[in-house]
């Protein structure tokens, strides 16, 4: 899947070009009463995103988030939940945690996920690196609330509930989908941004690129990223060097898209 969210981050749920795009929900919610109290891995997973939720895995987090993300590493872990005629999908990364250690990160498996979350399924997003500058992320984009997945402490950002039985991560690609969060993507003068245009021209600026797929891509072959993408009929990839500050403010709504290598794009305007 590919980005998520992340404060971050977006994941690719799986939508009909027809249907409206899902909206992914960043968590509002208070931080977990005492997670020394224990509770079974079911429990963990729903008090993961309610409020006050208890859960012995689940903790709140002090971390910051980098001043300087540009080529920044960091995994997501989207664990999907049954319940109640829905399904309830958890978006977590290491922004802010950790640079999600390669040898964790390797072991890391999704029935092991599944296990210590209590979900029926889960995927596993990375790596992925930024290539913004820096971010502002306020109201419940920061919700504070953690989980470890096999020794790696990650940030609960977002989540999606959708009926029972309806994808919710898939691979559809250059398909937009909204995601409410308040967030400010921060792109410094002087810097690379790398675009894609749809057919209507809309431009989406790339916010991270994904190991996932391809996992020998760097931030420089990303000038000529579009020799490896497969790109639908009317969308075109191309790079710019801007010479002012550029600011994505996602306004409570984003509008994101992946490429068929996963990397995720922002709308812009």
């Amino acid at each position: 899947m590919k980005e998520l969210c992340s404060c971050a981050p977006i994941v690719r749920p799986s939508v009909s070009p027809r249907s409206s795009p899902p909206r992914f929900r960043w968590p509002s919610c208070s931080p977990p009463a005492d997670a020394s109290s224990g509770s079974s891995p079911t429990t963990a997973a729903a008090a993961a995103a309610a409020p006050g939720g208890t859960a012995a895995a689940v903790g709140t987090s002090s971390s910051s988030i980098p001043s300087e993300l540009r080529d920044l590493r960091y995994c997501e872990v989207i664990p999907s939940v049954d319940g109640n005629g829905s399904t309830t999908t958890y978006v977590y990364n290491t922004l802010g945690q950790n640079l999600c250690p390669s040898e964790k990160w390797n072991q890391l498996t999704e029935d092991e996920v599944n296990e210590a979350y209590g979900s029926q399924s889960a995927e596993l997003n990375g790596p992925r690196h930024w290539v913004l500058d820096s971010l502002d992320a306020s109201g419940a984009t920061a919700s504070g609330q953690t989980f470890t997945f096999g020794g790696i402490e990650m940030n609960l950002r977002a989540t999606l509930t959708t009926p029972a039985g309806q994808a919710t991560v898939g691979n559809q690609l250059y398909t937009p989908n909204e995601v409410a969060r308040d967030t400010i993507w921060v792109y410094d003068a002087g810097r690379k941004i790398y675009k894609l245009t749809d057919p209507d021209g809309n431009v989406y600026v790339m916010q991270s690129y994904s190991q996932s797929a391809d996992t020998t891509l760097t931030i420089k072959q990303l000038d000529d990223l579009a020799d490896k993408l497969t790109l639908p009929a009317g969308w075109s990839y191309s790079t710019e060097t801007i010479d002012q500050e550029l600011q994505l403010n996602s306004n409570g709504l984003a509008t994101v898209v992946n490429d068929n290598l996963y990397n995720s794009y922002q709308r812009m305007g």
